[in-house]
């Protein structure tokens, strides 16, 4: 069961947080000092954040901080919000009151790959190794704020660093995804229902999304797939043949992290065919195809997140009207039934795609 203790604020200099104590594993919303920014940094009043199955995962245990800064750690690593303070010795100019998104994640800043602009080994995630955004405020890197325009709602914003542009980096970066090329997405929930838009942005033909819902496959159908199907059903691969035109897929995009998952997507990919890795699983990965894999040129990329880049272009398209993420906001729910929203996500209640907590 998940705890929940809120307490007054008390003049003005504390203020409402939804944090994970890591030892005893208990979620509670409670009081804090509301955070003082250093140098580099600037405090942002929150305005929404999003719910994803990490923050679930942190919550019941099954998710463990790789570079955990604190015993007790605040959720939340799709935010949005308002400068309220700025620290000392920013280097861009930023001010109180401008509208941004945070980035779901930070670099170590001190290491090599850091230094020369190369992956990072030790990349930090948000809510999740040092606290995030379920919260009236929360502190963030000045190089880790990303404007917004003031057509594009606080709500929609806030899922933009994760559930839109994990697939949206996933399409576009890992895949490299060309007009006319086949697609198929397994897991039609709040990353892979992102994956059928943007895959549909990159001029992906046909889109086949696969997912043992009804509910589901409705939204992919409604997000722009153009096939849904149900992977239970006996003759799966044969619709997959028929719909591609008996090529097989050019890419699968797992983003259920499911080992079945992956099994399947590999089995129906065509010459050269490519497995992206989008969901995140701690079970190993397996693919019992033998020469046929092999014969075929078959390929499995890892995928982690997206970028600062990705985030940047999405808010882009978001201004400019290519991409209304209005249909992706199942609810706005207040911070203090944090708690709630997790059951809810956790348990399908109403199959949402994101869930908004509003501090």
């Amino acid at each position: 069961m998940h705890t929940i203790r809120i307490r007054l604020l008390e003049g003005g200099r504390r203020a409402v947080a939804s944090r994970v104590h890591l030892d005893s594993k208990k979620f509670v919303v409670e009081e804090v000092p509301v955070p003082v920014p250093g140098p580099g940094e600037v405090l942002v009043e929150v305005k929404a954040a999003g719910v994803c199955l990490s923050d679930v995962h942190l919550i019941d245990g099954s998710l463990v901080p790789l570079f955990a800064t604190s015993d007790t750690v605040t959720v939340g690593h799709e935010v949005s919000g308002v400068i309220h303070t700025l620290g000392p010795d920013l280097k861009r100019g930023l001010s109180v009151g401008t509208r941004v998104t945070l980035e779901a994640g930070k670099t170590c800043g001190r290491c090599a790959g850091c230094v020369r602009r190369r992956p990072c080994t030790q990349m930090l995630t948000a809510g999740i190794d040092y606290d995030g955004g379920w919260a009236q405020y929360t502190l963030a890197r000045e190089d880790t704020l990303i404007p917004i325009p003031d057509n594009l709602p606080f709500d929609q914003a806030a899922i933009i660093p994760d559930a839109v542009s994990t697939p949206y980096a996933a399409v576009v970066a890992t895949a490299g995804v060309r007009p006319a090329q086949s697609v198929g997405i397994w897991g039609v929930g709040g990353v892979g229902a992102h994956n059928v838009r943007v895959a549909r942005l990159a001029g992906a033909a046909p889109i086949i999304a696969v997912d043992p819902l009804p509910g589901a496959r409705e939204r992919a159908l409604a997000f722009g797939a153009d096939f849904a199907l149900d992977p239970a059903e006996p003759n799966f691969a044969d619709q997959v043949r028929a719909a591609t035109g008996g090529r097989g897929l050019d890419f699968a995009f797992d983003c259920a992290g499911v080992p079945a998952v992956r099994e399947q997507a590999a089995s129906v990919l065509g010459l050269n065919g490519v497995l992206i890795l989008v969901g995140i699983s701690p079970r190993p990965l397996t693919i019992s195809e033998g020469l046929t894999f092999n014969y075929l040129g078959k390929q499995v990329r890892g995928h982690y997140g997206g970028t600062p880049e990705s985030v940047t272009e999405l808010v882009r398209l978001a201004e400019v009207g290519r991409l209304d993420l209005a249909p992706s906001i199942t609810d706005h729910i207040p911070l203090a039934e944090a708690a709630d929203a997790v059951n809810r996500l956790e348990n399908k209640v109403g199959d949402p795609i994101r869930l908004i907590l509003v501090p």
